[in-house]
Parts: C-alpha cells; sequence; structure tokens
C-alpha cells in the first residue's frame, strides 16, 4: 500500500477480539458506518405507532423488496407489526429531533412529528425524502434482532430533499462535491 491509504492503515493490535466484544464496544464500531435515518409506521387501532430505523436497506427489485432490523427487546415492534400496511418514511436531514421523538420511550412519540395517513393505514412524516408504502413479507431472526422483510406496494420520492446522516451518534448533512 502507498501514499494516504497507507498512512490511514493500523496494525493488528489494535483488534478486538470476541472477548472484547461488548454492546458498548459494538454499538462504537457500528458508529463508524454512516446510514440513513427511517421511521416505519402505521396505523394500530386508529393510532400511530412507529419506529426509528438506521438499520434499513434495498433488498431486491424484483420483487421490490426493503429490510429493517428491530430489537426483541422492542416494545413498539409486537403492536407495529400488527397493521395492515407500513409507512417507511426516509428522514430529511432536519428531522433528527423527529427520529429521536420516535426513538423514545414515550407514550406519545407522535405529539412533535407531522404525519400523515394513508389508506389503508400506513403513517408518513411529513417532509421526509422518500415514502415507500410496505407490508411484512417475512420476519427472519437474527441474533437480538428481528430482520423484517418488507414489499414495497407504493412510493413516493420527494425530489430536492436531502435525507440525514446518521455517524457516530449524531445526525448529519450530506455534502456536496
Amino acid at each position: 500500500m502507498t501514499g494516504a491509504a497507507n498512512e490511514r492503515r493500523t496494525t493488528a493490535d489494535t483488534f478486538v477480539d470476541n472477548r472484547g466484544l461488548t454492546a458498548d464496544v459494538l454499538r462504537g464500531a457500528y458508529g463508524r458506518f454512516p446510514s440513513g435515518v427511517t421511521a416505519v409506521c402505521g396505523l394500530v387501532a386508529g393510532r400511530p405507532t412507529g419506529i426509528a430505523a438506521s438499520s434499513f436497506t434495498s433488498v431486491s427489485l424484483e420483487p421490490p423488496l426493503v429490510s429493517v432490523c428491530v430489537a426483541h427487546a422492542s416494545t413498539t415492534w409486537p403492536v407495529l407489526r400488527r397493521a395492515s400496511r407500513l409507512g417507511v418514511s426516509v428522514l430529511a436531514e432536519d428531522q433528527g429531533p423527529v427520529a429521536r421523538a420516535l426513538a423514545s420511550k414515550s407514550s406519545d412519540r407522535f405529539a412533535s412529528v407531522d404525519w400523515v395517513a394513508e389508506p389503508p393505514g400506513s403513517v408518513f412524516v411529513l417532509g421526509a425524502a422518500l415514502w415507500l408504502e410496505c407490508r411484512i413479507v417475512r420476519e427472519v431472526p437474527a441474533g437480538d434482532h428481528a430482520i423484517a422483510l418488507l414489499k414495497i406496494d407504493r412510493l413516493s420520492p420527494h425530489a430536492g430533499v436531502p435525507p440525514v446522516v446518521f455517524h457516530a451518534s449524531t445526525f448529519r448533512s450530506l455534502a456536496k462535491y
């Protein structure tokens, strides 16, 4: 290796082996990877229910699939998964407070969130960069989480709305080059 890449290389003695892979160490390591943030929401018994998730990814073009990972410890997911449809909102760069509200333990996470419900029960965050109306296809156990596989039924991109980026426990904006 030469040049700048060589200067960034660390030595093998900086590795943490499996004896040291605590939840805090792993959170710090995973935080090195920037990700978008989504709000996954639906109407359950006529009330908006939702979570914030940064573990969202595209899966397939045919059929159109995305996934989100949800902790088994979540008390919201067992309720939310009963919604007939889920609205996935890719949050905009100014919606860090929305993500924090939906990640909170508050009984009314939507008190400070501008949202809209679409038939048959998907809930979307207003001002988001993208809306995906989805339904749960399958849940796959994966350690202390479940991978929820979602089929996209409809989508609405909001051109010109930049997404928020979550990196090292901080919400950030994308830079233009």
